[in-house]
């Protein structure tokens, strides 16, 4: 049984522009203890559908145009904003993208841990102070009795990191929802960041929803993968299986993207064009005008579906993307 099973998502903007389809029929589920990765380009729709979850989302022009996303018994999209807020921040928590920004600079780290504490469980901010200092110790910060009553300006940019997880995870979450929590950060601290993920999942037994542009980080961190692409999942698997036979031609694209994934003095590879406008989207494949060199393959007067190729292995069934023989 999964603890979090999202079913059909659908996500628009309606702006002056026209209506942005940035979410189109999504579906996913997260096993209790699991890592699951969201990966694609910038604007595949990957934070939206996180956001879509937590009910994060401006309305208007944010409008959730169908689906369900069941979480403990409760469809979270159809949850008030009162009902909402006794689940987030306590049985789902979330790590914003830069941690540069998601603190108030105006206020004391040690005030801003003691929120969560302080709206879910009661607690004083005094009563709250030694779970404040124990989270700050098990993400790895010194001297957390001092640094409670310091400013987020006096911490770096991966100390700040270490901040969040541990405001995140202060209330021992079911589900933990990290929006690349990497991001700013350079190697080093990146992989401290993701051990320490890794290290609290494994001590609370938290399920993880990891959303990242980045495949080393899936690869190294995820058991399933669903990669996005126009607002739309076009495949998804196990992690293993993913790396050993993506079938989606965008995929593979994206895996001959990454550096370190390519023999050594080889051309770096480039997707070609840039992700289509949301606005402006027309029936067939999404990825046709990407796609070299069998775009003229691609679906034009319908929209791929997702199709089971293997035991938990999704592809579009779009025949310009599709692998030769993965049908």
């Amino acid at each position: 049984m999964p603890i979090l099973d999202v079913s059909n998502l659908r996500v628009s903007f309606h702006t002056r522009n026209g209506i942005v389809r940035a979410v189109s029929g999504v579906s996913l589920s997260v096993p209790k203890g699991s890592t699951v990765g969201i990966v694609g380009e910038s604007g595949s729709g990957k934070s939206v559908t996180c956001f879509a979850l937590l009910g994060l989302l401006p309305s208007p022009p944010a409008r959730i145009e169908s689906g369900s996303a069941r979480f403990g018994g409760h469809d979270l999209l159809q949850l008030t904003e009162k009902e909402l807020r006794k689940i987030r921040g306590r049985r789902i928590s979330m790590i914003f993208q830069d941690p540069m920004t998601s603190l108030n600079p105006c206020l004391r780290i040690g005030s801003q841990l003691a929120e969560p504490l302080q709206i879910h469980e009661g607690l004083s901010r005094r009563t709250a102070e030694p779970r404040i200092i124990e989270a700050l110790a098990s993400v790895g910060i010194r001297n957390p009795e001092e640094r409670i009553r310091q400013y987020p300006h006096e911490f770096s940019g991966g100390m700040r990191q270490r901040v969040m997880i541990a405001m995140a995870l202060i209330t021992k979450p079911e589900l933990l929802i990290a929006d690349e929590p990497t991001t700013a950060l350079d190697v080093t601290i990146q992989k401290q960041v993701l051990d320490l993920i890794r290290e609290r999942q494994r001590a609370l037994g938290t399920a993880v929803i990891l959303v990242t542009h980045d495949l080393a980080v899936v690869s190294e961190t995820c058991d399933h993968v669903h990669v996005m692409y126009a607002g739309r999942i076009v495949e998804s698997a196990p992690v293993h299986t993913l790396f050993q036979s993506p079938r989606h031609a965008y995929t593979r694209a994206l895996m001959r993207s990454v550096p370190a994934l390519q023999p050594k003095g080889s051309v770096l590879h480039t997707i070609p064009g840039t992700p289509p406008d949301l606005a402006r989207l027309t029936s067939g494949c999404a990825f046709r005008p990407r796609n070299a060199p069998s775009g003229h393959l691609c679906l034009t007067d319908r929209d791929p579906e997702l199709i089971e190729i293997a035991p938990g292995h999704l592809v579009q069934n779009c025949p310009g993307c599709l692998e030769r023989g993965a049908a």
